[in-house]
């Protein structure tokens, strides 16, 4: 086994220990990553405190990982030592079903394996990214563009998959008129994205704080949902909207912001349940979630943002500040995703 460094959580809304895990040996498709960073996801904090329910500890979070490759197996054909790669929320799947054959391991019928707070299919623990090392098969494993700094590409590998695919997905382009509730981590990148698809982009936030870095991340428009007049002024407005955050919101309100036809599409994983009423849906309007993207789809997002030069605004930390980290995220202060130099961790 390969034993590496980690940030680890022992029970749900512990404290972080630095403490030594095991990576698996090389398997001949398995590459071996040095960790540069790491990226705080809100779902790290989800998963880390039980929000979500019962996890599997010690943990290690961590879903944004960005490396270089120290090691290949025997039969690697993909990357060589030396190669910049990353691993986003995934590390494997069936690789039989149909939505593993087009490309779509996040839906696999069998269960994909996560990064980590899960089982692989030999029963043994996954560990994420808050480490110096990690053993991923070369399918899972994704390049990094050479024009993209690694420290800013980490989130890229959640909230820039997150926010693509959907976009993707429903054809956000020239003509369309989009809405991104809330301009977090997820929502800036969902700006920039929808931007260089060319479509024509709204921010819609809670208050007036984040109009200026709204209109230099490409917006076309900004509204402030405090004031009640932005949903009798922008209502049936939408081809569709992209729900980021992780608060309950007011679904029927939001839903009166489509025009016929229209999809409002979740991406945003608050920990209480959410209801709308039947009616607002019955203009022949969608409701619907998508979750991050399949290993072909990342790559493709990261050449795609390498092309039209999108980045997350990052914060980057030590990590002996993930803590406090934790902290400010959860009380939505940074601007808009921090990033963890894992090789702070020793030191």
């Amino acid at each position: 086994m390969i034993r590496t460094h980690a940030l680890s959580l022992a029970s749900a809304g512990s404290p972080f220990e630095h403490t030594t895990i095991e990576r698996r040996e090389l398997r001949g498709h398995d590459v071996l990553i040095a960790i540069k960073f790491s990226g705080i996801c809100h779902s790290d904090i989800h998963q880390g405190e039980g929000d979500w329910g019962q996890g599997i500890f010690p943990m290690v979070p961590g879903h944004e990982i960005v490396g270089i490759v120290t090691a290949v197996g025997s039969h690697v054909s993909t990357y060589s030592i030396g190669d910049r790669v990353g691993v986003g929320c995934l590390v494997d799947s069936c690789r039989k079903c149909q939505y593993c054959l087009s490309g779509e391991e996040q839906y696999c019928k069998r269960g994909a394996v996560y990064t980590y707070n899960a089982l692989d299919y030999e029963g043994n623990p996954t560990y994420g990214g808050y480490s110096e090392q990690i053993v991923v098969d070369e399918e899972y494993v994704v390049r990094i563009p050479d024009t993209l700094e690694l420290d800013a590409a980490a989130p890229l590998l959640c909230a820039g998959i997150t926010t693509y695919s959907p976009l993707k997905h429903w054809n956000a382009g020239p003509g369309m008129k989009v809405a991104i509730v809330g301009m977090g981590g997820l929502g800036h990148l969902g700006v920039q994205i929808a931007h260089a698809m060319g479509a024509d982009v709204t921010v819609l936030s809670q208050s007036e704080n984040k109009r200026e870095e709204a209109f230099r991340f490409g917006v076309d428009h900004y509204y402030a949902t405090c004031n009640q007049s932005t949903f009798t002024e922008l209502a049936g407005t939408f081809d569709f909207i992209l729900n980021t955050v992780s608060a309950k919101l007011d679904i029927d309100a939001y839903l009166s912001l489509l025009g016929v036809g229209g999809s409002l599409v979740n991406v945003g994983l608050p920990a209480e349940p959410v209801s709308y009423n039947t009616f607002s849906i019955l203009p022949r309007k969608s409701i619907s979630g998508s979750s991050i993207g399949g290993i072909r789809e990342t790559q493709e997002m990261l050449d795609f943002c390498a092309e039209h030069g999108i980045v997350p605004q990052i914060e980057r930390i030590r990590a002996d500040e993930v803590y406090r980290a934790w902290d400010r995220v959860k009380r939505g202060d940074v601007r808009y995703r921090f990033v963890i130099d894992m090789t702070t961790l020793k030191q």
